[in-house]
């Protein structure tokens, strides 16, 4: 078990680093605001079918300008969920239509908290970590109650299986699993890289754990099946990220946000071939 020491070391660290990169922002980043065009060549796109893994896609800028948020899909809609800016930590809630490429603003959750993560069961929406909260939202009658806390307080990454959602991350290289119907927490294979900041998304019954931070900001990205409790490596971000949030939609992987060398607008899809 963690020791809380240990674990509020961590979090200062963390913590420490947003309020030095907000100082950097405010100080000569602006050009975050402004993201560059991509542009693809004609060969670019004569060679797009044979690669392997899928292709990164540029969509539509957040509405607020945040990172160290979370996001979760509930009906084809991806929900963004507080993170903080410069440096506010907040419980601002934005749902974007990947058809219409827009977003809406839908009802902010109770405790601001940046460092948390998402996971959606059964049409409800949890908001865990960045502390040890737990709180669901229900977008139907778009309303929040509080759940059972989790057993240790840090920033996470979450993703949901099967019912159950897996909180992974933050002291070092954790991975906890929630089941809503028992509320009861278990411990599950760590990750083989121990990070925090990092993002989650599931894509067939596959958990990828991306990017983060551990001793510089990473793009590794490593995979969790839950039916072997068992981790294997995943293909990398194309440019390392930390603080960044994802959610899939449609069988694509939207990474959202997240700092780099500015903090981030933007959105890019990754659309899998092949399971690792």
């Amino acid at each position: 078990m963690i020791k809380n020491h240990h674990m509020s070391r961590r979090l200062s660290i963390a913590y420490t680093m947003i309020l030095f990169a907000f100082g950097s922002v405010a100080s000569g980043c602006s050009s975050a605001s402004s993201p560059v065009p991509v542009r693809h060549s004609v060969a670019a796109i004569r060679h797009e079918a044979p690669q392997a893994i899928g292709k990164w896609t540029t969509k539509a800028p957040m509405p607020t300008l945040r990172g160290y948020l979370a996001a979760g899909v509930i009906n084809g809609l991806l929900y963004a969920v507080g993170g903080a800016d410069r440096p506010s930590v907040l419980r601002k809630v934005e749902a974007y239509h990947p058809t219409t490429n827009t977003w809406t603003i839908r009802r902010s959750m109770p405790t601001a908290r940046g460092q948390l993560a998402v996971g959606v069961i059964n049409g409800i929406l949890y908001a865990v970590g960045g502390g040890n909260e737990n709180e669901a939202y229900d977008p139907v009658t778009d309303t929040w109650t509080t759940k059972a806390p989790m057993p240790t307080a840090r920033g996470v990454a979450a993703g949901v299986i099967n019912g159950i959602l897996y909180a992974v991350g933050g002291n070092e290289n954790e991975n906890d699993a929630y089941d809503p119907v028992t509320d009861t927490w278990t411990t599950k294979a760590p990750m083989p890289t121990a990070r925090t900041l990092l993002a989650v998304g599931v894509i067939n019954g596959i958990l990828y754990a991306v990017g983060g931070y551990h001793d510089g900001d990473l793009n590794t990205v490593e995979a969790y099946d839950p039916a072997t409790d068992t981790w294997t490596t995943a293909p990398s971000m194309p440019t390392a990220s930390v603080g960044l949030a994802t959610g899939v939609v449609g069988g694509r992987l939207f990474a959202i946000g997240g700092r780099g060398n500015h903090w981030r607008h933007k959105v890019q899809a990754f659309n899998p071939r092949k399971s690792p």
